[in-house]
């Protein structure tokens, strides 16, 4: 017989089932106090008036991004200006609700990897105190990402700002490998959906009210069910674009070729004059809008970029200086490690320029420098905090063979641990003397055996002294007794086997 199927249960089944997956997907958080929630949205007023009273000039910024990021000085100043402009805009718009006649300075940056261009923005965007939101472009396209989805990058915002919507609205996006959702030339491994990116990406680049419940999201989703459940309304969270700075990057790898021909061509001629040798920098600057759109770029898209810059690659001088003067060094990222474990770093200035001529080679700008470091200061991170060293000099010799570096610094500090054993191991002797009245003295061979396990075995010396002769002060007392002796010589037989030297010395003692 078939049950009968009772529709007012199941939906309510059916509601249940949501509210406990809604629950699984929604992070745990505890309840805030009223006091709790005060402090929070204080916080939160301060960080927007803070971007409101923006008050910098442009030589203010750059000066600011000098201490972080070297070289790039055009970058620089391009980014200077166009964030004074925007943020000045934004806090005259605070003042003047009907401010217009205003176009974003959404920026485009040309440049290879490992030159600092995710580092300036995310420098801005401390300095201004704004959320900002990296994310690769070609993130989009691999996985099929097309019209609204892009707009995720707008909802991260708010989840940077921890939920504040109104300082979220003042954020940065960035969006590398812009290059890499080109569609044109025909190029292997041009990702034909990027012009759907692309497209998706021209509303919110501008002005646009996003929604902060994604239409493909399960959790979102099922919030908007109880909500409409619960009140017998739906409320649509939006964030409005207007003032969100988009930065696109990208390295541009075959722009160079298209640049130089639409040169070329415009010198030809018996009047033609030939054009110098250039390097890549140098052509990316001379790019213009036609350039972009035959690269791949929609029209409407690169038009929404209007600020655009070329970062240099970075010269072995510049690595070096990086590691030298940079305000985030990578040098103090493995300075800190050391010293968690109470060993200081000294750095000789050729070890330095040895380590950027060999980060230069790696040929991902200032990336090597962690490839390099990394390379360096392994064996030396995973050897020297089980060790005495309490300081060490990087030398231009431990950057170019760092296995060498470390056998040598080992074997140095296992000959300081020797000769630190050794003098523990004569104060035991001249205790053992003080306690009993009997004088013990390890030869060569004897002390040697105590250093080794002392050393191999991680001991301490009195502990190891103490227990290997913890029956001789008794057994050595008896030998004095029936034949008196100066001292007692301890050969490596006693550290092998103490007991059964002791008992052969008081057996031959007594045989006599």
């Amino acid at each position: 017989m078939t049950e009968k199927i009772d529709p007012e249960k199941m939906q309510k089944e059916f509601m249940e089932a949501l509210k406990r997956l809604a629950a699984e997907e929604r992070p745990s958080r505890m309840p805030e106090t009223d006091k709790g929630q005060d402090e929070s949205e204080e916080k939160r007023r301060q960080k927007r008036e803070t971007v409101l009273r923006f008050d910098l000039k442009p030589k203010d910024v750059k000066k600011y991004l000098d201490r972080y990021v070297i070289r790039q000085e055009e970058a620089k100043r391009v980014l200077s200006i166009a964030v004074c402009d925007h943020y000045n805009h934004i806090r005259m718009c605070a003042r003047d609700k009907n401010c217009k006649n205003y176009t974003k300075q959404n920026v485009v940056m040309l440049g290879p990897t490992g030159v600092g261009k995710t580092y300036l923005i995310r420098c801005l965007a401390d300095l201004i105190g704004v959320p900002f939101v990296k994310a690769d472009a070609t993130k989009f396209s691999e996985t099929g990402y097309v019209g609204g989805d892009v707009e995720d990058l707008v909802r991260d915002l708010v989840y940077k700002a921890d939920g504040d919507i109104a300082l979220a609205q003042y954020g940065m996006i960035y969006l590398d490998e812009i290059d890499k959702i080109a569609a044109g030339l025909n190029m292997q491994n041009r990702d034909v959906s990027g012009t759907g990116v692309q497209r998706g990406l021209l509303k919110i680049m501008e002005e646009t009210e996003v929604s902060l419940r994604n239409p493909q999201d399960i959790q979102s989703q099922f919030q908007a069910i109880l909500e409409f459940q619960q009140k017998g309304t739906l409320t649509k969270p939006v964030i409005n674009t207007r003032h969100i700075l988009f930065i696109v990057s990208g390295v541009f790898d075959q722009l160079p070729a298209l640049i130089e021909r639409r040169l070329k061509s415009s010198h030809v001629g018996f009047s033609a004059v030939p054009l110098r040798e250039t390097d890549t920098a140098d052509l990316l600057r001379k790019v213009q809008t036609e350039d972009f759109v035959k690269y791949g770029l929609e029209p409407e898209f690169i038009g929404r970029l209007p600020v655009r810059t070329v970062c240099d690659p970075l010269s072995e001088e510049d690595l070096y200086l990086i590691l030298k003067g940079s305000e985030e060094s990578i040098l103090k990222q493995y300075t800190a490690s050391f010293e968690s474990y109470g060993i200081k770093i000294h750095y000789e200035d050729q070890s330095l320029w040895e380590m950027a001529k060999l980060a230069s080679a790696e040929k991902t700008g200032a990336r090597g420098l962690l490839t390099i470091c990394e390379r360096i200061f392994r064996g030396l991170k995973y050897e020297l905090p089980s060790s005495s060293v309490k300081e060490f000099t990087l030398t231009a010799q431990m950057v170019t063979d760092p296995q060498k570096a470390l056998e040598v610094l080992v074997e140095q500090d296992r000959q300081q641990q020797r000769v630190e054993i050794i003098d523990a191991i004569r104060r035991f002797e001249e205790n053992f003397f003080t306690k009993s009245g009997i004088r013990i003295e390890f030869d060569q061979a004897g002390l040697g055996a105590v250093v080794s396990k002392v050393l191999d075995e991680g001991h301490f010396v009195n502990e190891f002294l103490e227990r290997l002769l913890s029956n001789y002060v008794y057994g050595l007392g008896l030998i004095q007794k029936k034949s008196p002796h100066e001292k007692f010589i301890l050969t490596d037989e006693v550290v092998k086997g103490p007991n059964t030297v002791l008992d052969q010395w008081i057996k031959e003692t007594y045989e006599a």
